[in-house]
């Protein structure tokens, strides 16, 4: 809103600031900064209209508000004008003024003061706001019951004459902290008038646990005003709170809620409390105010048929309630209305989920007729389990037509099923009863039943079913006339005679909607009637030929039409007949002594209606002699049969059998087929498996039977129960005959199809470790599948052998036990004689090639054997056992180890012999300390030998051996072999000094003396002496021709050989000396020839 003051200023001072433009600058600043503060002035003498407000709330009055300018005081106002199309002006002494709603557009207003100052300014709709008046609440009440407040407030829609949209908007308020739990808005429309509006909220927290507070506003939405719109101010607050009629109280008391929800218990306790809880859960403790608390559950499950207990505990009591957790009923379910009799009509359905509200919280149902306005009530006590409901509404008369509508309620809430029905369309009528049977003839009976009810305005449709033993049932329906409450009657046609029948009814309408239950059965015996045909009839000569034995089989009930009480048999021919005396039931055979002439055998059943037609056989039979036997295996309990068609055959074929083992005349049973087919099936529950049965086909002409096939078979092989008795006829060195037996026919259980026989070596008393089936290399099988072979020739075995045979026989069932047995066969003459004579001939082969070589290696072999010079290798005198020597050291000289040489000292005197005393062996590698008792040491010569070893080197001597020098020198004793010129008799005096070895001997020589004392000790040689005489070396064995010729006693054989010598000592080479023509052993000496060969 625009709004500006001003004042009139006279015509002169505007003139005088025309005039004043002109001036020079400074003038004019002057004049300027004098203008502003004298309209300063003047505006603050005269004053300006400050806040101005326009506000309405009914669209018809504008009330408008300021505030005086400064420095006027209240009361200064003579008038204000509004200056519309007629000049209106209002005297008033206030700041507040009400005008009639001005139209839309600008509207200048003037405010005149008592000191002749005016106001003006523009108001304009648009700066105009529009609050309606707070809403009045006519009343606050509330359901304690279900904690709903209820609210009633009118609209004041007078006010406005036209309509208009409004919105409400109520706020709840809690105490004591008055915190707005709930805050709900709607929608009304303002028609014209004053209404009463209505809005109710159910509290969470029970109303009696705190009070609570109301409050209402609305806001007018008006489409045509063009100002602001605000919401109106809020109605005075409503009150509601619950007085207490105890001194202590949990709230709600017996609430019935819908399972799943959420719920809040309170106790209000002037003591505190301690704990609260639901069944036989603790739940926490909310406080509200003072000892005031509550609990929250949620999802509450539902409750038993006694519901649920709440329990809070104080101090000093406790105290609870009962909380009622269940379901509002369902839409019924396959709601279904029919009659059964035309006088009432039954509506039942199944009522759904069970609501788990029992006693006065069950659901209660109504069954109303809108057509006629009757209604009927079920109180049902509902259990936790589903059940179905029924209803029973009464026919009206003259009324076909019916719409119902089924209500189901509970505290919780409701459901309804709706259903329209045409009575005459759904008709179930009772079950029939006294269902009775009645005699018409032996195929015709008459049924008659009763069925309750009024049906005499529709036809009934009524079945009967016709049971009778080990066949179909059959079902026969017809239309009757219906009637009230009456008994019916049906005639059953097309049956059996003597035959046990059980019938049971049941009806509908002819409009069909459903079928009545069954009635009871009923059991009915039909009369009886003439036999349908004669039995079936066969003969068979007995062995010796003289009598034909007749048989025959009974009737079956279908075909006997009653009891069959005895049989007619006769016999006819081109001269006589000859009838037999009456035959009792149940024997089906006669026997009649008859010749080879041809007769007519007629056999004739009776009951109580009368004979059956006669049943008539040919005697005689039309031999064939072209019949071979056959084989043939079934399955299961039957046997299939085929054969080809005969033109001769005009009368039928006729297929018996009988168990092979019986003797004749063998009959089981027989079968009779059409003259037109070619095959059969017989089949029989006497049938065994593993049994031989002989099947005989005949064929029928007009002069008799003639057997066509005759065929032997089984149902079903098996395998043989025996094993085949064999015996030995024959055994040879290298064979053995075997004979078998047949297994007889009832052991056999089956076609034999060959034998297996088995054969190894075996003894009888050897346990049997291995099965003949195992496929061992050493088992030997044979297949025999020729049956009619009865023995069996195993060759190529050994002589004087233990064998094991067994013999099995086979069918395609399987194979049989086995039998065995152990038979040994024959010395094999030729054989043992052979086994001599080859030894003997490689033995003299042998012999011969080995004397031939011998001979021819003569030479060899003495140089290998006994050679003049032996090896020193081979000396074995002076070894000693390992065992002994090991871990002395003073043994040591005995080892064949190389030793770092000592000088070898050789005292040569041609002259003279020194006297060698004994002295120690001292080895060059360890030796011992002389004794006390020996000599003077410069008595005595030290001799030490050692083996011509060449230079060698020690790389790392032993701790034995750290003294001695790692090369070994050797000084020439070859001197010391050469022989020594003696005179004979000396030689001869002393033959110990030329005999043999002496090995080397540490001994004290004493050169000065010269005696026969050496002569006599002359068998301890000093130092290393070879043989005195090299002339008595032998290279030859003492045994050998050589060496007995001589005469001489000391004579030595071999080589001489020192202790730790290892080689042959070659002595030297003159003509006198022995030759040696060996050497070392050599595999390929052996084949080499020598050049003197």
């Amino acid at each position: 809103m625009g709004v500006y003051s001003w004042w009139k200023q006279p015509s002169w001072m505007v003139g005088s600031q025309k005039r004043r433009m002109t001036p020079n600058l400074p003038w004019l600043l002057s004049a300027l900064m004098l203008l502003h503060l004298s309209v300063q002035a003047s505006s603050l003498k005269r004053g300006a209209i400050q806040s101005l407000k326009c506000t309405t709330s009914n669209m018809q009055v504008w009330d408008c508000t300021w505030t005086e300018p400064p420095g006027f005081s209240s009361g200064t106002v003579k008038e204000v004008c509004v200056r519309d199309r007629l000049r209106s002006c209002h005297r008033l002494e206030t700041t507040n003024i009400k005008v009639a709603a001005l139209s839309p557009g600008d509207h200048e207003v003037t405010v005149n003061y008592l000191n002749g100052f005016q106001s003006n300014f523009t108001l304009n709709e648009k700066d105009v706001s529009f609050i309606p008046d707070a809403p009045e609440v006519l009343s606050l009440s509330a359901d304690f019951t279900t904690s709903t407040l209820h609210l009633k407030w009118t609209d004041k829609g007078s006010a406005f004459p036209y309509p208009l949209k409004a919105t409400w908007e109520v706020k709840v308020l809690r105490h004591p902290r008055m915190e707005t739990i709930k805050l709900a808005s709607f929608n009304t429309t303002l028609n014209g008038r004053d209404t009463v509006h209505q809005w109710s909220w159910t509290s969470d927290l029970p109303l009696e646990c705190a009070p609570h507070s109301v409050g209402i506003r609305r806001y007018i939405n008006h489409h045509r005003f063009s100002g602001t719109k605000k919401w109106s101010a809020w109605s005075f607050l409503k009150n509601i709170s619950w007085t207490p009629d105890s001194e202590t109280n949990v709230f709600p008391q017996d609430k019935v809620i819908l399972a799943g929800s959420d719920i809040t218990f309170c106790c209000v306790s002037p003591t505190k409390v301690l704990s609260g809880q639901i069944g036989k859960t603790f739940c926490p403790l909310i406080h509200l105010y003072g000892e005031n608390v509550a609990i929250r559950v949620q999802n509450i499950s539902v409750s038993e048929n006694s519901g649920t207990n709440v329990v809070f505990t104080t101090e000093d009591n406790v105290y609870g309630t009962v909380v009622f957790a269940g379901y509002p009923p369902d839409v019924p379910q396959k709601l279904n209305c029919e009659t059964h009799d035309f006088k009432e009509i039954i509506c039942s359905w199944n009522p759904g989920r069970p609501t788990g509200l029992v006693g006065p919280r069950n659901t209660d149902y109504i069954l109303s007729e809108s057509i006629s306005g009757k209604s009927v009530v079920l109180k049902r006590f509902e259990t936790l389990t589903n059940e179905s409901c029924r209803l029973t509404f009464q026919m009206l008369p003259d009324q076909e037509v019916y719409n119902f509508t089924l209500t189901g309620h509970n505290p919780l809430g409701q459901a309804e099923s709706v259903i329209f029905i045409n009575v005459t369309e759904r008709v179930a009528p009772h079950v029939p009863v006294s269902l009775k049977v009645k005699d018409i003839n032996s195929t015709v009976v008459t049924l008659s039943w009763h069925l309750p009810g009024n049906f005499a305005t529709i036809n009934l449709l009524c079945q009967v079913e016709i049971c009778k033993a080990n066949s179909e049932q059959e079902v026969r329906s017809a239309t009757i006339k219906g009637a009230e409450d009456s008994s019916y009657l049906l005639a059953v046609d097309r049956l059996n005679p003597y035959t046990v029948y059980t019938f049971r009814v049941r009806c509908s309408t002819e409009t069909f909607w459903k079928w009545s239950r069954w009635s009871n059965e009923k059991r009915h015996l039909t009369s009886e009637a003439t036999p349908l045909r004669g039995p079936d009839t066969w003969r068979e000569w007995s062995s010796d030929g003289k009598n034909l034995i007749i048989y025959w089989k009974p009737l079956p009930i279908s075909e006997a039409n009653g009891k069959i009480l005895s049989y007619n048999v006769s016999c006819s021919s081109n001269e006589e007949t000859q009838s037999l005396s009456e035959i009792l039931d149940p024997q089906h055979r006669a026997e009649m002594q008859l010749d080879k002439n041809n007769y007519i055998i007629s056999v004739v059943a009776k009951n109580s209606a009368g004979p059956s037609p006669p049943s008539k056989i040919a005697s005689m039979e039309i031999p064939n002699d072209d019949v071979i036997v056959e084989q043939a295996v079934g399955m299961g309990k039957r046997i299939f049969l085929t054969w080809h068609p005969d033109p001769n055959m005009t009368c039928d074929y006729v297929i018996k059998w009988c168990n092979s083992s019986r003797s004749e005349p063998c009959l089981m049973d027989w079968i009779k087929v059409p003259s037109n087919s070619t095959e059969a099936v017989i089949e029989s529950d006497q049938f065994q498996p593993g049994v031989r049965y002989n099947f005989y086909l005949y064929g029928c002409t007009h002069q008799g039977y003639q057997l066509l096939r005759s065929i032997i078979g089984y149902i079903e092989e098996l395998a043989p129960i025996v094993a085949p008795n064999f015996t030995v006829e024959d055994t040879s060195a290298d064979s053995i005959l075997v004979k078998w037996e047949d297994i007889p026919v009832e052991e056999l259980r089956g076609f034999l199809r060959g034998y297996l026989f088995y054969f190894q070596k075996g003894e009888r008393d050897t346990p049997k470790t291995r099965s003949f089936e195992t496929g061992h290399s050493d088992i030997k099988l044979k297949n025999i599948t020729d049956i009619s072979q009865k023995t069996l020739r195993i060759a190529d075995l050994q002589g004087k052998t233990s064998y094991h045979l067994v013999l099995r026989a086979y069918t395609h069932g399987g194979l049989g036990p086995e039998k065995s047995m152990f038979v040994v066969t024959k010395e094999n003459s030729v054989g043992l004689i052979i086994a001599i004579l080859i030894p003997v001939a490689v033995a003299v082969i042998v012999g011969v090639v080995t004397s031939i070589l011998c001979y021819r290696k003569r030479e060899w072999i003495k140089e290998t054997f006994y050679p003049d010079i032996p090896n020193p290798e081979n000396c074995k005198a002076l070894q000693f056992q390992k065992s002994l020597c090991e871990g002395s050291s003073a043994l040591k000289t005995l080892e064949m180890n190389p030793c770092t040489p000592n000088n070898v000292e050789v005292l040569e005197s041609r002259s003279i012999v020194p006297k060698i005393e004994d002295t120690e062996i001292i080895s060059p590698v360890a030796e011992r300390p002389a004794e006390s008792s020996e000599p003077d040491p410069e008595n005595h010569v030290v001799v030490s030998y050692c083996p011509p070893i060449i230079e060698e080197e020690i790389a790392n001597p032993t701790a034995d051996e750290a003294g001695g020098t790692s090369q070994v020198v050797y000084i020439d004793v070859q001197s010391m072999y050469q022989p020594q010129a003696k005179p004979e008799e000396e030689q001869d005096s002393d033959p110990a000094v030329a005999a043999g070895y002496k090995p080397q001997m540490r001994l004290p020589i004493n050169c000065a003396v010269e005696d026969t004392a050496a002569e006599d000790e002359a068998d301890k040689a000093a130092g290393y002496r070879p043989q005195a005489n090299v002339n008595t070396w032998n290279l030859v064995s003492p045994d050998s021709p050589r060496s007995t010729d001589s005469n001489s006693e000391i004579v030595s054989f071999g080589s001489p050989c020192s202790i730790n010598s290892r080689q042959f000592l070659i002595p030297p080479k003159d003509d006198d000396s022995p030759k040696s023509n060996g050497g070392g052993w050599s595999f390929t000496n052996f084949f080499q020839n020598k050049p003197n060969d």
